[in-house]
């Protein structure tokens, strides 16, 4: 089930509200949203400029991006560039961004939330289950879990075009969204089909790929490190 609205505020180019579920655990969908490579996974980021870590505790990540990103509206197609801080948090599975600097768009911001499911509730009757761990006891680990996930975002651009150039614009920020779920729920389809869909093996799934995600965010601040000495070194040497 896909829902997607569409609003315009006042003084704003729209705001884009997604609703949608997914075949695989809220965890499992926050690997794939907040993985460092998902480029291979959503077809609209071009290129990743920059990526950098500024907190790491543990569950909780703020980072500094900035990726081109294509975007594609009846037969026409072009890049934007993009540049948020991601405040991205295990806890509750939510990842809100925000524009860094003002261009072309005065603010572009919002946040990603994923819910779990609860597919198998009726093997817990009459007990309603508040929690994973609450649903995963009371169905003996049988218990299928799925997600809800939802996207809020606000577009408002510095100066806001006049129609009809601005039902384009929103045309293109549409599609640009229903492009990013489309991937993702391919992506979900991929990992069910290789990993199966128990709740051990999605479990098992969920942890290596969060581990895999902290092993890369500390390779790539290691080798950026190292960038930064060899270039040094090189200067130093002219």
């Amino acid at each position: 089930m896909k829902y997607l609205q569409v609003t315009v505020p006042k003084g704003s180019l729209c705001n884009l509200n997604l609703n949608v579920n997914v075949g695989l655990p809220p965890n499992a969908v926050y690997n794939i949203v907040t993985d460092p490579d998902n480029k291979r996974v959503f077809k609209n980021i071009k290129e990743v400029i920059s990526r950098k870590v500024l907190v790491d505790e543990g569950s909780r990540q703020v980072v500094e991006v900035e990726q081109a990103a294509i975007w594609r509206f009846l037969w026409l197609s072009g890049t934007i560039s993009i540049h948020v801080l991601v405040d991205q948090n295990r806890e509750d599975y939510s990842m809100k961004f925000k524009q860094i600097k003002s261009g072309f768009m005065q603010r572009f911001e919002g946040c990603w939330k994923m819910e779990p499911i609860f597919i198998d509730e009726e093997l817990c009757h009459p007990f309603k289950p508040q929690s994973v761990t609450d649903y995963v006891t009371c169905t003996k680990g049988k218990g299928r879990i799925a997600s809800k996930l939802s996207l809020e975002q606000l577009i408002q651009p510095a100066v806001i075009p006049p129609p009809p150039i601005s039902w384009y614009l929103r045309g293109i920020m549409t599609k640009t969204t229903e492009m990013l779920i489309t991937d993702l729920l391919a992506e979900a389809a991929r990992i069910r089909k290789d990993s199966g869909t128990s709740e051990k093996n999605s479990n098992e799934h969920e942890t290596h790929d969060a581990c895999n995600i902290k092993k890369r965010w500390a390779m790539r601040r290691k080798n950026a490190r190292l960038s930064g000495t060899r270039l040094s070194l090189n200067s130093k040497s002219c």
